[in-house]
This record gives C-alpha cells, structure tokens and sequence, in this order.
C-alpha cells in the first residue's frame, strides 16, 4: 500500500489548496464537532445548468422521492445527445463529507461532477442523500439503493431534460470519495444481494476514492498521520462516526469496520477500484479492506498516490487528480458491458 516513511514527512501543497484546508479546518472545533454556522457559510451551492459549459456538459435536477426530499443532479455530455448516438456508460456519484457534510449542489462537488461526466464520457448521478445526525445509519445506503431503483423503473422513460443522451444500465458504475466511498460498499452489496437478477441496472463496477472506514482501535497511519494533513483528524473521523451510527454503538459496528471474514460479498459483487493517498490516516483501514475483498476472491485494482491527502481528487491544481480521473476512465472502460462498447 502507500509508502510507510509519508509519516516522517508533510504533503506539499499549493497555497490554493491550504488555504482552503484550513477555512475547512476552522468550521470544526477540537473536539471535530462542527461549527455549522460557519459551515454553511464556505459551502457554497451552484445551481443546475441546461446550457453546456465550456466542456459541453450539461446538469439538470431530478426528484426520486419527494417524501423524503430526495433528489440527484444528473450531468450529460451535450454532444452525445443525438438520438442515434451510442448509448453512454453511467456513474452513480455518492459526496464525500462524512456522512455529515456537503450536498450534490456543493460547488466543489459540482465541479467534481462535471469533470466525470466530461473525461469520462460518462452519464453521471450525483445523489443528494440524507445527511446525519438528523438522518443516521442506514439512512444514507438507502437513499443510495433508491437512487438505483429509480434508473431501473424509469430505464424507459428517463426525463430528456436530465438525461438527454442514451444510457446504457448494463454499464452502471458507483463512485465516491470517503463517506460516498462507504456509501459505494454498502449500496454495492446489498444491489448485487437483492437487486441484480431482477434488475436492468447492472453494477459493472465500484469506484472507492479513499473510503471512509474505521473501527476501535487505533491503527498506526492514524497515530502517525494524525497532524500530519490539515484535510482529516482522527477528531473529525470520530465524530463524524457518533453522528451517523445508531446511538451507542462503537466504531467496530458492521457500517464502519468493512474488513475481515464477517464482512458478506455476494457472488454479483461488482470488480472494485479503491483510490489509497500516502497522507491519508485512514489508508491502513483501507488496505484491511483490499486484504478482505481479496481474501474472499473478488477482483480489486489498487491506486496509489503516495503524497495524496484526503480528498486530493478535489482539486484539479493538484497533479494526481487528474492522474485519477486517467485512472477512472480506463476502469470504466475496461468493465462497462461490452454490448455498449
């Protein structure tokens, strides 16, 4: 996995990118509470946009269910619009934030968003589940299953506004940074457990940029990675996890430890990509997982970026995430149904 010596050094950053590390870092208090105040205040929202951008991307909003205010913002490649155009992959995008924070409208997830759809030639849904504490575990894997039983039952009749170009479910791939890393594995096992005989979409693969898994003890990148990146505290991490997980559960609850022989893998579980930063405290927990899909015989590729943060993907001034998006795109190309290709 990541290089073991990161610890002895500090991630070199971009001013850009410390200074909006640490306008992050100012909207926690020590104790890695939130100060949603000053929260809302930086996250800033962009709207939906019908009108290319300069990529030819276009977005749109769409209502899976109104009942519990849940909505996805669906990016489309303008130029793949054509009726008779070959029908496009379609990544179903989960936000990072530890199931805490942000939203699909987020400004940085929106930018995000739009560089999937662009470079990889993708159709991309962007889910906007429920957010904790208000909404705890499983809140969020639900919304996420919803999300795919939405594309099912409308795979004849998706709204042209939201989905001008073809779709292609047999080539339906989930991705998501941190907590929407977490959000991926679980939403994956229980589709390719209940879902995937009986449904159109098809999950081809499973895109987990440096998941947001955890457990009890301590393991050594977090006792060394600690202080060592101004993007995520062992702090942060904790608390996070007592707003989402049922109240008075501890972090070994089936949720946040995704690693080890208890953890179930049906036989449709899709081939996963998981993204791992040299300066991420949660690397070790996300190599336990690699072990584990392993162990149980499921095709995984791992990427590595040795002197990555958490949550480098966000900022395309920094050169390993457009490395990723490279990455990502041969993933998407190497497992989408070959019928589409």
């Amino acid at each position: 996995m990541a290089s073991p010596d990161s610890a002895a050094r500090t991630p070199s950053l971009p001013w850009t990118v410390r200074v909006q590390l640490t306008a992050l870092g100012a909207a926690h208090r020590a104790d890695g509470s939130v100060r949603r105040l000053l929260f809302s205040l930086g996250d800033l929202h962009a709207a939906a946009r019908s009108r290319p951008d300069a990529t030819g991307v276009r977005s749109a909003d769409v209502t899976i269910d109104a009942a519990r205010g849940l909505w996805a913002r669906v990016y489309s490649p303008s130029s793949s619009s054509a009726a008779d155009a070959a029908p496009l992959p379609v990544v179903v995008h989960f936000h990072g934030g530890g199931f805490v924070l942000f939203s699909a409208a987020s400004r940085p997830y929106d930018a995000l968003c739009r560089r999937l759809c662009s470079e990889l030639g993708a159709v991309v849904v962007s889910v906007n589940y429920r957010l904790a504490p208000q909404h705890r575990f499983p809140a969020a894997y639900d919304d996420g299953v919803a999300a795919l039983s939405y594309l099912d039952a409308n795979a004849d009749a998706l709204p042209s506004d939201a989905f001008p170009a073809p779709v292609d479910l047999s080539s339906c791939f989930l991705a998501g940074d941190s907590a929407g890393g977490n959000i991926v594995h679980h939403v994956a096992q229980r589709w390719s457990a209940e879902a995937a005989s009986m449904s159109s979409v098809r999950i081809a693969g499973a895109v987990l940029i440096q998941p947001f898994f955890g457990g009890e003890e301590r393991t050594a990148a977090e006792l060394a990675l600690d202080k060592a990146s101004p993007s995520l505290s062992m702090a942060v991490t904790d608390h996070y996890w007592r707003e989402f997980l049922p109240e008075g559960a501890t972090r070994n609850h089936a949720a946040a430890r995704v690693c080890g022989e208890e953890v179930e893998l049906p036989e449709a579980f899709p081939p996963a990509m998981v993204v791992v930063g040299g300066f991420d405290l949660l690397k070790d927990w996300q190599a336990r997982y690699v072990e584990t899909l392993r162990e149980k015989g499921k095709p995984v590729q791992v990427v590595e970026y040795p002197d990555a943060i958490h949550g480098f993907h966000a900022f395309p001034e920094l050169d390993d995430s457009g490395k990723l998006m490279e990455e990502m795109k041969q993933f998407v190309h190497k497992h989408r149904s070959k019928r589409a290709v």
